[in-house]
């Protein structure tokens, strides 16, 4: 009777039990703040790339739009993760606004996985944009 009790209490299939279900779970917990931190690491660098785009080309009397956009690229090469590109639209005369945007994008790591939960995003990066804006200086 002993030897009987002692079969069903060992608990050595359990572990193996836990893991299996437990495991998937991490895992995916794990590739999406992986994913979640690129897209925020990705978006600082615009904002901020952005940011001092403007304040560079605000202070310039000669062509501000050209040196807000160098300063933007400048910016924007130190940052190691992500894909960026900048444009700059209006100024032209003194008073003007100028705009300084940064876009970026980020490899969705989750993209393949969507599509076991009903997603059809295969493979659709992260993205978004920041914009800055600053008047022409000029008088």
């Amino acid at each position: 009777m002993y030897r009987l009790l002692r079969l069903f209490r060992s608990n050595k299939g359990d572990e193996f039990a836990e893991t299996a279900i437990a495991m998937p779970v991490i895992v995916l917990i794990t590739i999406a703040l992986l994913n979640l931190t690129m897209a925020g690491f990705a978006s600082v660098n615009a904002n901020n790339a952005a940011n001092y785009g403007a304040r560079v080309g605000s202070v310039n009397q000669q062509g501000p739009a050209g040196t807000a956009y160098e300063a933007a690229l400048q910016s924007i090469s130190y940052a190691k993760i992500g894909d960026y590109s900048v444009s700059v639209t209006g100024g032209g005369f003194p008073g003007a606004q100028i705009s300084v945007q940064v876009d970026w994008s980020v490899p969705n790591l989750m993209g393949g996985l969507l599509s076991f939960v009903g997603g059809n995003s295969l493979g659709a990066d992260l993205a978004g944009s920041a914009v800055s804006v600053f008047r022409q200086e000029g008088w």
